[in-house]
C-alpha cells in the first residue's frame, strides 16, 4: 500500500510485541481464569475495540497533545488505575468458595465487554505506544489512512493472539472449577493480579515511548 513502507518489519514486530506478556494479556488471562471462556473472549473484545479508539486518535494527532501534556497523561492514568484497583479489590475481598459467576445474561456481557474497553482506553500507555510505534512504518505526507490500516492489522494480530489465551486460560480454569475452595482463591488471585495492574500503571511516566 502507497505510504507504507517495511510492511514485513512491521508485522514481525507487531507479532513479537504481542506475545510479549502485558497489562491487556494479562487481563484476559485474568478474567478467563476467573470467568471462563465466555468473559475472556468478551475482554478480549473489548479490548481490540479500546486499541482502535486510541488508534483512531492517534491517526488523527490526539495522541500527540496527550503526549505532550503531562496533566493529561496524569488524568487518563489515575482514572485507568482506579478503574483495574476498583475492580481487584471487588474480586479480591470475595468471601464465597465458588467460583466468580459466568457470563450467562445481557447485562453481563455487556458490562463485562465495557470493562475490557474501560480498561484499554484509560490507558495512556497504550496511546504513546502508538504514536511511537506506527510512524515508523509510515511515509510523513501519507495521511492517515496508511496510518489506521497499520493500526488495524497491529489490533487484528493481537486480538487473535488474546482470544488464544481466552480459551487457554478458560480451558485450564474448567478442570478445577469443582473444587469450590480453589475456585475461591482462584477469584481472589485474579483480583489481586488486577491491582497489580493498577498499581504499575500508577508507575507509568510520560516519555516519549512505553513505559
Amino acid at each position: 500500500m502507497t505510504g507504507i513502507h517495511d510492511l514485513w518489519a512491521f508485522v514481525l514486530a507487531g507479532i513479537a510485541v504481542n506475545l510479549l506478556p502485558g497489562p491487556d494479556s494479562m487481563y484476559v488471562v485474568g478474567r478467563s481464569l476467573a470467568q471462563g471462556r465466555g468473559a475472556g473472549v468478551l475482554s478480549a473484545l473489548g479490548i481490540a475495540v479500546g486499541c482502535l479508539v486510541h488508534i483512531v486518535f492517534a491517526a488523527l494527532g490526539l495522541s500527540a497533545l496527550l503526549a505532550q501534556s503531562a496533566f493529561a497523561f496524569d488524568v487518563v492514568k489515575y482514572i485507568g488505575a482506579a478503574y483495574l484497583l476498583y475492580l481487584g479489590i471487588t474480586m479480591a475481598r470475595s468471601r464465597e468458595h465458588k467460583r466468580a459467576a459466568p457470563v450467562d445474561a445481557g447485562t453481563a456481557y455487556l458490562r463485562v465487554f465495557t470493562q475490557g474497553l474501560l480498561t484499554n482506553v484509560f490507558n495512556p500507555k497504550v496511546a504513546l505506544f502508538f504514536l511511537a510505534f506506527l510512524p515508523q512504518f509510515v511515509d510523513h505526507q501519507a495521511g492517515v489512512l496508511p496510518f489506521f490500516m497499520l493500526g488495524l492489522l497491529f489490533n487484528t494480530t493481537g486480538t487473535m493472539w488474546n482470544l488464544f489465551l481466552a480459551w487457554s486460560a478458560a480451558s485450564v480454569a474448567q478442570r478445577f472449577q469443582r473444587n469450590q475452595r480453589f475456585s475461591m482463591w482462584l477469584n481472589r488471585a485474579t483480583g489481586i493480579l488486577f491491582v497489580a495492574l493498577g498499581l504499575n500503571l500508577l508507575r507509568a511516566r510520560l516519555s516519549p515511548g512505553v513505559n
